[in-house]
């Protein structure tokens, strides 16, 4: 379970201090697609990188089942469990994907796992396994090895900070089905989307909406899409996705 106490985050802009998230107290439960969206600006993708520890929070506390992580940098986090996917996934020149796949499952693969794990994200592993993580891969293909990195590690927490974002309309119809089969499959992992676009709005379990640096609602996708529908929120994927 993933606890947020009174979550403030403040940075300096060129007007000054700026006080991006404020006063966030909130509950993830286990075994939940949850969905964080609302307005650009509004503080979504700083409260991700706040939960995987990749900045720290000005105030507050968080805690990763009951174990207070609030002082832990992200290779720590790591290693308890939460996994983070990049809106631009890292390139790496000279690694192969099997050679990803091997670091992020921390232990020897054999070609017919790691081939394995590259099945469940939609890509023929013959065609990629001795591929280099570098700029000949699009970026549908880069989103889909980095969540195979995901599922080879078998975190507790996985967060995705805009998946849609950059790839085109074909690249996103395979990653709805992609986590489409996590939702179904995700067995005791909680995954955490940062999103717009209304499809992946409609597979959550819970939405919850930010805006301002605050939650300004959270529910079901009953409760919550006729809220948002039809505002910067929650966008229609034609209409972003090139």
């Amino acid at each position: 379970m993933l606890e947020l106490k009174n979550i403030n985050y403040s940075a300096l802009g060129d007007d000054g201090k700026a006080d991006i998230i404020k006063d966030i107290s909130l509950t993830v439960r286990e075994d939940k697609f949850v969905v964080i969206t609302g307005p650009n600006g509004g503080g979504k993708s700083t409260l991700a990188k706040l939960i995987a520890g990749i900045v720290s929070p000005t105030k507050g506390q968080i805690f990763l089942n009951g174990e207070d992580i609030t002082q832990l940098d992200i290779t720590q986090r790591a290693k308890l469990g939460i996994g983070f996917a990049f809106q631009q996934p890292v390139k790496f020149k000279g690694i192969t994907v099997l050679d990803l796949l091997k670091i992020a499952a921390g232990k020897s693969l054999s070609v017919e796992e790691a081939c394995s794990y590259l099945s469940e994200v939609g890509l023929c592993a013959v065609d990629y396994i001795d591929r280099e993580i570098n700029s000949s891969l699009s970026g549908g293909e880069l989103k889909r090895i980095e969540i195979a990195t995901i599922i080879a590690r078998d975190v507790k927490l996985a967060i995705f900070d805009e998946p849609e974002a950059g790839i085109d309309l074909w690249s996103f119809q395979n990653l709805i089905k992609i986590f489409e089969k996590m939702q179904q499959n995700r067995k005791d992992r909680t995954i955490i989307v940062i999103s717009h676009q209304e499809r992946i709005l409609n597979i959550a379990d819970e939405i919850i909406l930010i805006s301002d640096g605050q939650v300004v609602k959270r529910g079901t996708k009953e409760e919550i899409m006729p809220d948002i529908t039809g505002t910067d929120a929650a966008v229609n994927p034609c209409s972003k996705i090139m």
